[in-house]
């Protein structure tokens, strides 16, 4: 068995902001790591720390970047333990979006949609959610109540075979993380 590692945050970016004013959701953003330092740990989010756009498959590092800027932001961090055929598919899934990430735009209009529920997929564009989601469901690691791009991270939180690891802010989570 090997463990996939989840990243629920809201941090109080505009577009966290507004997808929270939508949603009334305790958390905006997720991301995905199959390591259980979570380095390296992918999304689709910004490109630079202090804009919004561009926007695309990211590695999401503590050390520099959006989040060691920002250690305040509220998180929880989940845990999903699958048989390792399954892990090793999702992590080929994330690969191969990787070698060509620089095709990868972001989804905003998958993600107005996704609030209307609207199910809207486009090539080479995701959302957070959309992204972490297509990955896990194509590896079959989980079975989705919805299409990934209706997907929320906050749909995360209902999911039984995922185990809170962690819940507070970024700061003590990479405290956390430096003592596993």
């Amino acid at each position: 068995m090997k463990d996939i590692y989840l990243l629920l945050t809201k941090s109080d970016t505009f577009v966290s902001k507004a997808i929270y004013l939508m949603t009334q959701d305790s958390y905006t953003h997720i991301s995905i790591s199959f390591e259980e330092n979570l380095q390296p740990m992918y999304s689709c989010a910004r490109k630079y720390t202090y804009s919004p756009i561009p926007a695309g498959i990211r590695n999401e590092s503590f050390e520099k970047g959006f989040y060691n800027k920002n250690q305040h932001i509220p998180c929880a961090l989940y845990k999903l333990t699958v048989k390792k055929e399954i892990y090793y598919k999702a992590k080929f899934i994330l690969e191969s979006i990787l070698n060509h990430s620089q095709d990868y735009k972001y989804n905003l209009m998958g993600l107005i949609l996704c609030k209307l529920e609207v199910p809207y997929r486009r090539n080479h564009y995701y959302f957070c959610s959309e992204f972490v989601s297509e990955i896990l469901a194509y590896s079959q690691a989980i079975e989705l109540p919805k299409l990934p791009c209706l997907m929320k991270p906050s749909d995360y939180l209902l999911f039984e075979e995922l185990e809170c690891l962690y819940q507070g802010n970024i700061g003590e989570l990479i405290k956390y993380r430096d003592l596993c």
